[in-house]
């Protein structure tokens, strides 16, 4: 043997042997010797206490996942038993999390590569104690000071496939949020499969989306505060959260009730490392609407009771904000159907919530809460703020405006169909809805009614302190037979009514908005008739004992009424309000007063014949609008209409009022001889009875 191929035999040897060494020295060595130094080390990086401080141990396995040669190569399995991590200097508690025995397995051949690839650690018996205080310190954030700042980053990279757990307790004391939760996770007996819980039809869309969710295998209970509200639930989890592997979908399951909402949900979590999407059937109840603010931050009506059923896909990392669709949902507010679709988008400078909903049948008294116009039992059911006087006709509910600064909007509703009682002949909805940093617009609010429609502009600036509101109103076409259709007379008549109104003001309720209200209304009527019971059916008593005293119980044929008002800080004063009637031309001067709520309503009819009962003084309506007051003035009738004339007041509002004719039904409008003798100021010819 030559010299060479001895030193070369010899070298080989003395390799092996020192590699058979080093192996026996890895599979023997006691590995507790290194946990002072690691946890030191540990420590020090993470700044605050690490320890194990039970067995820590490496054994050398086989992988069976790997193929080929690869199987034949051995990978650590570490086991670390008794973990804690303490908590940051601030905090009062000692320990931040406690784990009774942590398991992970390390590919050797990836460390080659600068990647420390860890496919799966389980966690046995998981505590956590989660806090953030009001300044917005929290213990599950790390500071990590780099010994050089100008040095390179690392190059070794960690990769996670999944983390397995099984029985753990986590609490979250979060005075930023306002919120204290206590979570309890106990195995369940008996794995569930997914489709046990959401269906066939939902775990076979689940499967063709990316993969088929495991089955549940743990269950959840919660209970504590959120955002100072009480929150108690109870739900079921999968057992592996797989970190990297989106064909392994993550399954939830819950039922939770925050104060007075109710929250049941089912599905899937993907990308859990990120939360990156989440794919859930969401049903949500509740007293209002309004309510959900504090829990989500959407800004949305105060409403009757609800109750939704519809499908929640959540992307959370878009370049534009995290993204919420809430599709094809429907369900029910107060007695109405709702159907439709939101987006919610986590956008800057504000989120901006858009879609589109529809109701095919809408109980117009469920439109009441919007305006804080319901009754105080409802309002104090659905958590309102105020209680309406009793004195008091005008909602004086606030509009919560500091809410509408916290996102925009761009929504769509359309009510198909609205059931009303025959004093409310509307008969459909359609609005536009935006909200843009705080400037609230219903652009257009459009009613059907009794065969016309009520269109209006509605502005309302939020940005203000009180609120600005602009309100521009059109009548056009409105069928006097439809809106008394049980009234018998009125069924054969073409007549119609039209109107506008321009209104501003400020304050933050409707009572406060009409009470510094300025602008004008003019509404016109023509063939049309009265009677107490017309009276009696649109529930006006004032009016029931006007119509007696002028009439009696006779059906009075009505050619036209005309009213023109003019508003000047909340105080409406009559320009113009006479009707034309078959027996006599009836003249109302007065005022309404909005910020007080009082009338004072002078009548005074100018007889046209013999016809008319005798009624040798006025009459007037005063007191509060809720519930007014009607008699005869002890002073003698005087000719109201030749008085107007002679004072040149009427000419102008007529004029105005002559816009607002249009034909009825191809018969001639009454009320254009009427107005066009007053625009020529002389007052409407009359024989004295």
């Amino acid at each position: 043997m030559t010299r060479t191929r001895k030193i070369l035999l010899w070298t080989v040897a003395s390799l092996v042997v020192l590699l058979a060494l080093l192996v026996l020295v890895i599979a023997f060595f006691d590995w507790n010797r290194i946990k002072p130094p690691l946890n030191a080390k540990v420590s020090e990086e993470l700044h605050r206490p690490f320890a194990i401080n039970g067995n820590l141990a490496v054994i050398w396995q086989r992988e069976p996942d790997e193929g080929g040669w690869r199987a034949w190569v051995p990978w650590p399995h570490v086991v670390a038993e008794d973990l804690s991590l303490g908590n940051p200097d601030w905090s009062k508690q000692p320990q931040m999390v406690t784990l009774r025995r942590v398991e992970l397995r390390i590919s050797p051949l990836a460390l080659l590569a600068q990647r420390v690839v860890i496919p799966r650690i389980d966690l046995t018996e998981p505590s956590a104690e989660l806090q953030r205080l009001a300044d917005g310190r929290a213990n599950w954030t790390f500071k990590f000071d780099p010994k050089d700042p100008d040095a390179e980053p690392s190059n070794w990279v960690v990769d996670i496939g999944a983390i397995g757990f099984d029985k753990g307790h986590v609490t979250l004391d979060d005075r930023s949020l306002k919120t204290r939760l206590d979570l309890i996770i106990d195995p369940l007996g008996k794995p569930i499969p997914f489709s046990d819980i959401v269906g066939d039809k939902a775990a076979k869309t689940a499967q063709e989306k990316g993969g088929a969710p495991q089955d549940y295998a743990f269950a959840l209970k919660v209970k504590g505060q959120y955002h100072n509200q009480s929150v108690a639930g109870e739900g079921k989890i999968g057992g592996l959260l797989a970190l990297q592997d989106a064909a392994r979908p993550f399954p939830l399951q819950a039922q939770v009730r925050i104060a007075d909402t109710h929250v049941e949900l089912a599905g899937t979590l993907t990308d859990p490392l990120n939360l990156g999407a989440l794919d859930l059937r969401l049903k949500l109840a509740g007293t209002s609407l309004g309510n959900l603010y504090p829990l989500t931050g959407v800004t949305l009506p105060d409403t009757p009771p609800y109750a939704t059923d519809g499908h929640l896909i959540a992307k959370l990392h878009e370049p534009g904000g995290a993204v919420f669709r809430y599709e094809e949902f429907n369900g029910k507010i107060g007695a109405s159907d709702i159907q439709g679709s939101l987006a919610y988008v986590a956008s800057q400078p504000r989120p901006k919530l858009s879609g589109s909903l529809v109701s095919n049948q809408l109980l117009f008294a469920d439109l009441a809460p919007l305006i804080g116009a319901d009754s105080n039992a409802k309002q104090k059911a659905r958590g309102g703020e105020s209680k309406q006087p009793a004195d008091k006709a005008l909602p004086v509910e606030e509009f919560k405006t500091e809410r509408w600064r916290d996102m925009d909007a761009d929504v769509e509703f359309t009510g198909k169909r609205i059931v009303h009682s025959e004093r409310l002949p509307f008969n459909d909805l359609y609005t536009h809805l935006v909200l843009t940093d705080g400037v609230l617009s219903l652009e257009p609010l459009r009613f059907g009614v009794a065969g016309g429609k009520l269109d209006a502009q509605i502005r309302l600036n939020g940005h203000t302190e009180p609120l600005e509101g602009q309100a521009k109103l059109t009548a056009r076409g409105f069928k006097l037979k439809q809106l008394f259709p049980t009234f018998e007379p009125m069924k054969t008549s073409f007549g119609e009514l039209n109107g506008d109104a321009d209104i501003t003001g400020r304050g933050n309720s409707v009572a406060k908005l009409l009470a510094t209200s300025n602008g004008n209304l003019k509404m016109l009527i023509n063939d049309g008739a009265i009677s107490r019971e017309l009276m009696e059916l649109a529930g006006l008593n004032v009016g029931n004992y006007v119509v007696g005293k002028i009439f009696g119980d006779k059906e009075v044929k009505i050619n036209c009424a005309a009213a023109d008002f003019d508003i000047k800080t909340g105080l409406a004063s009559i320009r113009l309000f006479v009707f034309d009637t078959e027996n006599a031309i009836i003249y109302i001067d007065g005022t309404a007063n909005m910020a007080t709520e009082q009338l004072d309503l002078t009548i005074s009819p100018e007889s046209k014949g013999w016809r008319l009962i005798s009624l040798r003084s006025p009459l007037y309506v005063r007191g509060k609008f809720i519930k007014p007051d009607a008699g005869v003035k002890p002073v003698p009738l005087l000719l109201r209409g030749a008085g107007m004339v002679a004072l040149g007041v009427i000419a102008a509002p007529a004029a105005g009022l002559l816009a607002l004719i249009a034909p009825s039904g191809g018969e001639p409008n009454q009320c254009a001889p009427l107005l066009e003798q007053m625009k020529a100021g002389k007052a409407p010819k009359t024989v004295k009875g």
